[in-house]
This record gives structure tokens, sequence and C-alpha cells, in this order.
């Protein structure tokens, strides 16, 4: 008599575009436009529109190569699995570790904006940092707990949160159009007492890179990447996830230019005395509308304020939970890492994972302006693999089928590396050292249990760790420019000097990004595991009939 074995289980397809879509734009709808208005406006003055179009094309660059790796290789947690097939597992593993790095810290952040606006009508909130503490880690257990309920229903209460949340920024942008009436802002000129820059670029075009980096611009638009995660649990991910990213970025470029454009003019002239640092508020755009004469909008904001956050850190507990469980599938972590829950297929260790790690994020990160400059420099570390991979992919895969295939690779993809590392730069040395030493410092560790004796781990083998030399070297290349580049971007040593001086110090990094990135592409190689994954999508369309 024959035992019948069970299947599998198996993750559930069950996102349309829509879900995918709503999952990008739930991700990117979330704090960044209630802050990051004030703090590019803080570090470029009007100028910060000008920053928002740059963080926005930079992003897109990038995303328009996981367009295509996505409708290539539609893979649960594709930003950690990428890099794994291009150039194995100890690339693979920096990458995942600093994603997650990057991704478990976001919950945290949501649920910080939340109780940082809800001060405003909740004083508990305002006098106790044990009270906002407690709250935000209330808020981190709903989210998982709408995750913990399988992936159709985190998408479609996603889906409905996240249309919701489109429309307040609307809403604002429309009203401040006919109401904010000081458009002198953009030209404003500081009296000479008051010893502040103005004029439209007060701070220069390094006060808009820098802006770019630091404010919370960059951290805006990455929320595009969650398409990439969830490709694994969508019904055609190789049509429908291309197209969600791309829509998902395009909106939110023309939004959060927007945005910052109606905030600069809703800014009383008074409010600037003290010049654009100096400008300050707890709630932007809430606050800059009951100047104006609108409470019953700043009523609404200070809503919203709760709704955007909050749908924001639940897309990206979903997403971190994926990315675990790519790492899982690299055999970078345990067996159950890659285990699905069996009656939800959500992976379950991750999620309990992801809540810990988030709460103890909250503790040494107790503001949302701390945190982003972070959680900005790690993403885009990861990101920045994409450009590499698909390059490498071209070349080791000609022949696999591409759904998305980007045009002008040649020029995009090293491009695409370029402006991720200046992004890095311009996060500086006091963000930089502490996300590198961690990666490399993981990497160390990765190494040295995978190599045990009874390890399961994916064995860091001569040709991985020569495939990932490139990396080693560049991450230490970053801190190194850091650390001795111009005070303009952070440098804290030198006594603010800096040894290279700007904008010299650009073109070095322009120099060395380029030449990484041709190295980062000569280390790559098939891999037996991205074959498989291959033939694996190829069986799928076979047995589905696509």
């Amino acid at each position: 008599m024959s035992i019948k074995v069970p299947s599998p289980i198996k993750l559930k397809k069950d996102m349309s575009r829509l879900d995918l879509t709503m999952a990008g734009l739930g991700a990117i709808i979330g704090s960044g436009w209630l802050f990051g208005v004030l703090y590019a406006a803080n570090d470029a003055g009007p100028a910060a529109v000008i920053a928002w179009l740059i963080g926005g094309v930079a992003v897109a660059l990038i995303a328009l190569v996981y367009a295509e790796l996505s409708g290539m290789l539609p893979q649960s947690g594709g930003i950690a699995r990428y890099p794994h097939f291009t150039h194995g597992s100890l690339t693979g593993f920096m990458m995942g570790w600093a994603a997650f790095i990057a991704y478990t810290t976001v919950p945290a952040i949501e649920a910080e904006a939340v109780i940082q606006y809800s001060q405003h009508y909740i004083s508990i909130f305002a006098n106790s940092k044990t009270n906002s503490f407690i709250a935000e880690a209330i808020l981190m257990v709903l989210f998982y707990a709408i995750n913990a309920f399988g992936v159709k229903a985190f998408a479609k209460t996603n889906t409905i949160v996240t249309m919701i949340k489109f429309i307040m920024p609307s809403v604002t942008i429309l009203i401040f159009l006919f109401a904010a009436g000081h458009w002198g802002n953009y030209t404003m000129t500081m009296a000479p007492a008051a010893k502040v820059p103005g004029g439209f670029a007060p701070f220069g075009v390094a006060g808009i890179l820098k802006a770019v980096g630091l404010s919370g611009i960059v951290f805006a638009f990455l929320g595009f990447r969650q398409a990439v995660d969830l490709a694994g649990e969508a019904k055609n991910p190789q049509r429908d996830v291309p197209r969600a990213i791309l829509m998902a970025v395009g909106i939110a470029i023309v939004l959060y230019t927007l945005l910052q454009v109606t905030f600069i003019a809703g800014i009383a002239p008074s409010a600037l005395a003290k010049g654009w640092a100096a400008l300050n508020f707890t709630g932007p755009f809430a606050q800059v509308a009951s100047a104006l004469g609108l409470g019953w909008l700043a009523t609404l904001l200070y809503a919203d304020a709760v709704l955007s956050p909050a749908g924001t850190g639940n897309v990206y507990l979903a997403s971190t939970a994926r990315v675990l469980y790519a790492l899982g599938n690299n055999r970078y972590l345990p067996a159950p890492f890659r285990k699905l829950n069996e009656r939800t297929a959500v992976p379950a260790v991750g999620l309990l994972v992801t809540l810990i790690f988030g709460i103890a994020a909250l503790a040494p990160f107790p503001t949302w302006s701390s945190l982003v400059g972070v959680i900005s420099s790690a993403t885009v570390l990861t990101y920045m693999i994409g450009p590499i991979s698909i390059t490498v992919l071209r070349k080791t895969h000609p022949e696999a089928n591409r759904p998305f295939r980007l045009g002008g690779l040649n020029i995009v993809a090293p491009l695409a590396f370029v402006i991720g590392t200046m992004v890095i730069y311009w996060t500086g040395w006091a963000i930089d050292w502490k996300l590198i030493v961690a990666v490399l410092a993981g990497a160390a560790v990765y190494a040295a249990a995978a190599s045990g004796k009874n390890s399961t781990l994916n064995k860091v083998d001569s040709a991985s760790f020569k495939s990932a030399i490139w990396l080693i070297v560049y991450l230490l290349a970053m801190l190194a420019m850091t650390y001795f580049g111009s005070a303009t971007f952070g440098a804290q040593y030198n006594h603010g000097k800096g040894l290279i001086h700007y904008p010299l110090d650009l073109v070095i990094v322009a120099a060395l990004a380029l030449a990484f990135y041709y190295w980062g592409v000569a280390s790559g190689r098939k891999t037996e595991d991205g074959i498989a994954a291959l033939k694996q999508i190829t069986d799928d369309q076979l047995a589905s009939g696509v």
C-alpha cells in the first residue's frame, strides 16, 4: 500500500495587479509626506522641490531595473534573492542582511510617526517617552496580527486603506494651491540682521543633495519595492509586478513634488524669521493649515496622520517577513525561516522575528528623523546590487523570458549604481559607518557560522568569496570616502573640514562608483540556484498553461 505524502505548503498567489500597486503606494504614502517636506525645507529651503525630483528620478532608475528583474524572476523577498542568483552566498547574505536592517526598522518608524502626530491631542504621549513606547509597541502588534491572517487579508486591507490614504494628500494639494498665498517664500531674502541665507536655494546645490539623502526623500520613494518582495504571491507576477512598480513610482513623484511646492507656499513668512534651517513643526501640514485658517483641514490631517503611517507600517512588516523567508530559502538562516504556516501560508517565523526586532528598534531611535537616514542608506545599498545583477543575468541567461525588457541597459544600469552610491555618500559618516560596519560584521559572523562542521547553512565557498571581493572593497571605499569627504555631507572628523573638498568629492565618488559597477558585473557568474529558479518559473508557466 502506498503512503500518500502531503504536498509542501506553497505561497498563496492571491495578489492582483491592483493589490501590488497599492502595496507600493501604501508603503510610499506613509510618514514621508507628513514629515519629509519639513526636513527637506530645513536642508534645502524652497529648492527642496528640486531635491524631490532628483530623489524621484534616482529611485525611478533603480525601479526600472527591478521591473525587469521581477518580471523575469518573480520571487518572494526578491531583493535578497537576485544577488544570490548572480554572485553566490556571501554577496547574497550581505545584501539580504542590509535589507533586513533597513526593512525591520520601517514599521518602527511608522509607529513613531503615528504617536508623534498624536501628541497634538493625546498629551500623555508628549509628556512620557514610556507611554509613547508602549503605544508604538501595541501598534506593531496590530500590524503583526493583520499579517498573520494571510496574504489575502493583508492585501485587501491594505488596498482599501491605501485608497483612503491617497485622498488626503491629494485634497491637501488642491486646497493649498488656492489657500496658500505665500509664493514669495520661494525668493525671500532674509534680513541681514538674521544672518541666515535666503533665496530659492539658500544652502546651494550641496543643500539640495543633502536633502535627498537625509531628509526622508529617498526614504519616501523606496516603497516601490513592496511589489518586488510580494511577487511570489502575485496571480500573474511576470505581467503585473513590473507594471505595479512603475505605476507606484510615477504617481509618487508627482504627488510628493506637488506636496513640497504647496507646503513652501503655505508657510507664514514670520515663521522664517530665523531661516529655513530653524523652521520647526511637530505636525507640519496640520500646523500650516491651522495658520492659514483651515482648522477643519488640520483636524483631518491629524486624523490621517494616524492612518497613513499605520498603513505603511503594516505593509513593511509583510515585506520584511518575506525577506527573511528569502534568506531562509537561500539557506542563510535556519530551516524554520523557510517554513510557511499550514493554514495561512505566510512565513510565520519571519513575521514574529520582524515584530521583535521592530519593537527593539524603537528604543535606540526615539524619533522619526533619527531613523530615516539609516533606513535610506541601508535600503539604497541593497538596491544597488540590482543594476549589477540585471547586467549579469543578461550575459549568463540571454535566452530567459523577460516580459519587461529595460531599454538602454548599458546606460541606465551604471547610472543607477552611481546615483545610489551618491545617496549613500550624501547620508554622511555618522550614519554610514554604523551601517557598513554592521553589514561587514554580519558577513563575518555568517561565514563563521556556515563553516561549522554540523552547519546546514549555505557555506561560503571559494567561488562565492571571489564573487564578493568587489562588494567588500566597495563598502570599505565608501567608509573611507564618508570619513575623509567634505564636511558638507557630514564628515565628523578633521575638525569638520574634510580632506576632500566639495565638489571634488562628488567627482571621486562618481568615478569610484563606475569602477565598482564594472568590477561587480565582471564578478558575476551563472549559479546553480539561478538556473534552478529560472527552470521553476518555466515549469510553473507550463503547469498553468501560460
